[in-house]
C-alpha cells in the first residue's frame, strides 16, 4: 500500500452565536483505497501549507512506517518544533495511525497495547461572569450527568491581577463548590494568567474548596516560576497544553512540579509521541490528561490513547459534549457522554471519517476568531491582554 494523496481540508464552524472558528482537517489517500484522517487546527492556514509541503514528500511511501515518517517530518529543517511544524507533523500522524488501523481491521488502542478501561471519565464547566452565572453553567453539566467541571474564573487580563478580579475568582469558585457539594471535582483553569506570587496567593485562598486541580497558573515558557508556584501551594498544578513533543516534557518532569500532565495530541507530535510523553510522565507518577478544545478527529485520537493510557486521569470533553455538530460531521458513531464518561470509539482506526459533504458546505470562514484563551472584562494593570 502506497500514499496518493495528502491534503489540508479547511472548515469554519459557528462555535456560538456570535463566533466562527476554523478548523484544519488532514485527509490521507491510498492506492488501497483506505482514506485516514487527521487534525491539524491550531493556527489552521499556516499549518495547512505545511501539510501541503510535507505531504509531497510521502507521496509514494507506505503508510505503515508511521514512526519513520515522524522522524523524517520533525528533522525536515535544522531549526525544528514550533507549533505550525508539530501541528502539521501531528495532523498527518493522525491520519497514518487511522489508515494502519484500517488496514488491519482494528481501533488504534489494540495497536497501542490494548484497552485498559472501557470507559472514559470526562469534564464539563462552570463558568461564568459572576457567581451566579458560574453556578448555573456548573448545574447545566450537572444535570448532564457530568461529575467533574472545569472553570476559568478570573476575569483580569495580563499576569497581574487586581483585587476586584482576584475576589471575584474566589467567589465563584466558593459558590459553585456549595451549589454542587462535595461529590464533583472542580477544576481550575487560569490559562497562565498569574504572576507567580498572584497565583501562590489565589492558590491559598481556594485551597479550602478543593480544587482537583490548578491548571497553567503561569505563562508555560518559564518553568521554574511554575516550580515555585507548586511549592507554596497543596492545589495540585496541571500544565502542558502549550509544551511540545516529549523534549519539552523532559524539562518539566524532573522539576517535580506538577501531578497532572495536559499534551494536546493535536501539536504535541500525533498519538504515538504523546504515548511517549505519558510514558515519561508515568515514571514520576504523574497523571495525563489530554487537552482537547477542538474538532471530532482530535477528541477521537484522545480517546484511543485515554483508552491505553496506565496513567490516565481525566480527559477534556470540549465542544463534543455540546456540539451538535460534531455528530453531523462525521461518518461513524462518534462517542457520546453518558453519567460523566465516554465510550470508547468502535471501528477500526479511529472509529469515523470526516463527512466530506459536511466539509464541502462549511468552507474556511475570513471572520473566523483565532484559537486563543476567553480574555476576561476587566482592565489590564499592563494596559496589554497578552499572558
Amino acid at each position: 500500500m502506497k500514499i496518493t494523496a495528502v491534503k489540508a481540508i479547511p472548515a469554519g464552524v459557528p462555535f456560538n452565536a456570535d463566533i466562527t472558528r476554523n478548523f484544519m482537517f488532514v485527509k490521507i489517500e491510498t492506492d488501497a483505497g483506505i482514506t485516514g484522517w487527521g487534525e491539524a487546527s491550531s493556527g489552521p492556514l499556516a499549518v495547512a501549507t505545511m501539510v501541503e509541503e510535507f505531504g509531497a514528500t510521502l507521496v509514494g511511501k507506505d503508510p505503515s512506517e508511521i514512526e519513520k515518517h515522524w522522524q523524517t517530518l520533525y528533522h525536515y529543517f535544522h531549526v525544528r518544533g514550533g507549533v505550525v511544524q508539530m501541528s502539521a507533523i501531528s495532523g498527518i500522524e493522525i491520519a497514518l495511525w487511522d489508515i494502519k488501523g484500517q488496514a488491519l481491521d482494528t481501533p488504534i488502542y489494540d495497536l497501542l497495547g490494548g484497552k485498559i478501561r472501557d470507559r472514559i471519565w470526562t469534564y464539563g464547566r462552570w463558568d461564568g461572569a459572576t457567581p451566579e452565572a458560574s453556578v448555573e453553567t456548573a448545574m447545566m453539566f450537572v444535570d448532564m450527568g457530568l461529575t467533574a467541571l472545569k472553570g476559568d474564573p478570573f476575569e483580569h487580563r495580563g499576569i497581574f491581577i487586581d483585587r476586584a478580579s482576584e475576589d471575584l475568582a474566589v467567589k465563584k469558585l466558593q459558590a459553585v463548590r456549595h451549589a454542587v457539594g462535595e461529590d464533583v471535582e472542580l477544576l481550575v483553569e487560569v490559562h497562565g494568567r498569574l504572576s507567580p506570587t498572584d497565583a501562590i496567593r489565589v492558590a491559598i485562598r481556594m485551597e479550602q474548596y478543593r480544587p482537583f486541580y490548578y491548571e497553567e497558573p503561569v505563562p508555560p515558557q518559564n518553568m521554574q516560576a511554575l516550580k515555585k508556584v507548586s511549592e507554596h501551594t497543596n492545589v495540585p498544578i496541571a500544565t502542558g497544553e502549550r509544551l511540545l513533543t516529549k523534549f519539552d516534557f523532559a524539562n518539566l518532569l524532573p522539576l517535580h512540579a506538577v501531578s497532572m500532565i495536559q499534551p494536546d495530541i493535536m501539536y504535541a507530535g500525533g498519538i504515538l509521541e504523546t504515548k511517549k510523553i505519558a510514558a515519561m510522565a508515568e515514571a514520576y507518577y504523574v497523571g495525563f490528561q489530554p487537552h482537547n478544545c477542538y474538532g471530532p478527529i482530535n477528541t477521537l485520537a484522545a480517546l484511543h490513547l485515554d483508552a491505553c493510557t496506565p496513567n490516565f486521569v481525566i480527559t477534556e470533553g470540549g465542544p463534543a459534549l455540546r456540539a451538535t455538530w460534531f455528530a453531523e460531521s462525521v461518518v461513524g458513531d462518534m462517542p457520546r457522554q453518558t453519567d460523566g464518561y465516554f465510550s470508547l470509539p468502535s471501528g477500526p482506526g479511529l472509529g469515523c471519517a470526516m463527512d466530506e459533504d459536511w466539509l464541502a458546505a462549511h468552507p474556511w470562514d475570513k471572520k473566523g476568531k483565532p484559537w486563543v484563551h476567553r480574555q476576561g472584562h476587566n482592565p489590564s494593570r499592563q494596559d496589554v491582554d497578552w499572558s
